[in-house]
Order: C-alpha cells, then sequence, then structure tokens
C-alpha cells in the first residue's frame, strides 16, 4: 500500500464513523456536512471492499471488519496527533500540552501523585491525564503505547521498548490487625490456607506467579481492579493480600490491616516509564521524561 495514494483525512472520518456508528453525528463530529460525510464512508467502503457500517432497524452496526478497525483506527489516530505536535523544543512555563500515561492505581498513588505536583508547580498550562492498565499492554503493546505519552510499569511485563528507570519497592503480605491466626510472621502453608483477596487475577502480579512456581495456588476469595482497595477487603476477615510496601504504608492508616514481610523471596518492584520510539526525540517529551526521573528521585527509599 502507497501511502502517498491515500487521503489520510479518511482515517479521522473512519475513527468518527466507527465510533459513532452515525453519519449525522460523525460528520459532526469532525466538522463535516452530512453529503461530505457520507461521501468519505463511500471511499472508505470501496477501499475496504467492505460496508463497515450496516443498517439494521434505526441504528447502524459494525460489520466484523468494521468492529477490528474500531481500535486500530484510533490509535492510528493518537499517533499522528502526537506525531504532528512534536516539537523541536518545549517552554513547560508557557507551552500548553497534554500527557497521557497508563497506569495502575498503584503507580498513580506511589509516584503519579507526586509527578501531578511537579507538573502544576513547572507546567501550569500543560495537563495530565492517567488511562487504567488493560489487557492491551501485554496483547499490543505497541499500539497501546503509540497512542499515549508512556506507561508506568514494573519490569516483568513489557519489553523492547525505551524506558526510564523510576524507583524500586517490594511485595509484602497484610493481614487483618486482629487475624486470630496469624503472629508477627506470615507462613507458606498460611499462604495456603488462608483466602485471598487478589489483583484482577490470581497470578497478574510477578510475585503471585512466583507462587504458583513454588506450588502454591491462593484460594481466591475476591479480586477486584484496584490494587488500593485490596487493605478494605482484607480488613476485618481471615483474608491475605499480596501488595506493594509503598502502597501498603500510604493506605495502612486507613484500614485495620498488619504489614508483614512475605514469606518467599519476592520479586522486587522496578518501576519504570516506558515509551513508544516515536517519542523520543520531541522535546515536550523529553521534559517529561526528565521530570519524572528528578520526582522518582525524590521518592526515597
Amino acid at each position: 500500500m502507497n501511502l502517498a495514494s491515500l487521503d489520510l483525512n479518511l482515517l479521522v472520518a473512519l475513527r468518527a464513523l466507527l465510533e459513532e456508528r452515525n453519519v449525522t453525528r460523525a460528520g459532526q463530529r469532525i466538522g463535516l456536512s452530512q453529503p461530505a460525510t457520507s461521501a468519505a464512508l463511500a471511499r472508505l467502503r470501496r477501499h475496504f471492499a467492505d460496508d463497515l457500517l450496516v443498517r439494521t432497524g434505526n441504528v447502524y452496526e459494525l460489520t466484523p471488519l468494521g468492529n477490528a478497525l474500531l481500535v486500530p483506527s484510533a490509535t492510528a489516530c493518537g499517533l499522528l496527533e502526537r506525531l504532528f505536535t512534536s516539537r523541536a523544543e518545549f517552554d513547560p512555563g508557557t507551552e500548553r500540552r497534554e500527557f497521557t500515561i497508563i497506569a495502575s492505581d498503584y503507580a498513580v498513588a506511589v509516584f503519579g501523585a507526586a509527578l501531578a505536583r511537579a507538573l502544576h508547580a513547572a507546567a501550569p498550562a500543560s495537563r495530565l491525564v492517567f488511562q487504567q492498565v488493560g489487557p492491551e499492554i501485554v496483547d499490543n503493546t505497541d499500539a497501546a503505547l503509540s497512542a499515549v505519552d508512556g506507561l508506568l510499569m514494573p519490569h516483568g511485563i513489557v519489553s523492547g521498548f525505551p524506558a526510564v528507570e523510576l524507583y524500586r519497592d517490594e511485595w509484602a503480605c497484610v493481614v487483618a490487625d486482629d487475624h486470630p491466626e496469624v503472629g508477627d510472621r506470615l507462613t507458606m502453608d498460611d499462604l495456603a490456607r488462608l483466602p485471598w483477596v487478589v489483583y484482577q487475577r490470581p497470578y497478574d502480579a510477578p510475585a503471585a506467579r512466583q507462587l504458583s512456581m513454588l506450588g502454591l495456588e491462593p484460594r481466591v476469595e475476591v479480586s477486584v481492579q484496584s490494587f488500593q482497595l485490596l487493605p478494605g477487603l482484607v480488613a476485618g476477615t481471615r483474608r491475605v493480600a499480596l501488595i506493594q510496601r509503598r502502597l501498603a504504608r500510604l493506605l495502612a492508616p486507613t484500614a485495620a490491616v498488619r504489614i508483614l514481610p512475605c514469606p518467599f523471596e519476592a520479586v522486587p518492584v522496578s518501576e519504570a516509564l516506558w515509551w513508544h520510539p516515536v517519542h523520543t526525540q520531541d522535546a515536550a517529551h523529553i521534559w517529561l521524561r526528565e521530570t519524572a526521573a528528578r520526582v522518582a528521585a525524590g521518592l526515597g527509599g
């Protein structure tokens, strides 16, 4: 496919049509009249040899190909927007820039809040957006990273992309402060017999994956989409949870829990800011990376 022969304006129309599933609304969104948007849809249909949108009753539905193009079209638009907003220089004190970072709630609490304060002080015209980590990070890292400015993620989950090292953390266990069966230390037998609260799935946390290699399968009683909810779901129960020690210290005052060492050699958390190579030479992105490194250095041990 020769890109020079394509009208890239059709990409904008494609995204709007697939997301709105309505010619009129799509045109309003991108500033085109209904006839112009209909003409764009006709050109897209000829290009893909597919209807993309089909009327079912009073609404339009996506064809299988249209549904398959939904996420890639948004990713491509995001990449182009970042590509064409790149600059050789960036003045954080006066220029406006929106930085989008994918992060877990753990990373936002432990690091993102400090980064946001730094941007508030040094780049008052800029905006920081945190997006929740999703399965696409592992399934299609390249596409996910190309549409954002970065990813806050520890080593061991993604690889092959540039990154700036931020800080280290370690895994700990939390139990209710009045747990009747646990003393000052947990044992592997305790982890095998007690019910668990886990983040998403039992082995989504790297340290939890170690347990499977040690022959221990957690008996999951509660699964939750947030690390910050773990202490509250442990308090007042027999449950146990794995949580990052920095986050546990932040949350311990809000929940009646004890923080205990893991009874196994849990792999440490080595948090980094990952980015797509397309952003490497962008002055604003360089500033963001340097700011992130300074903020991380100020977190201490």
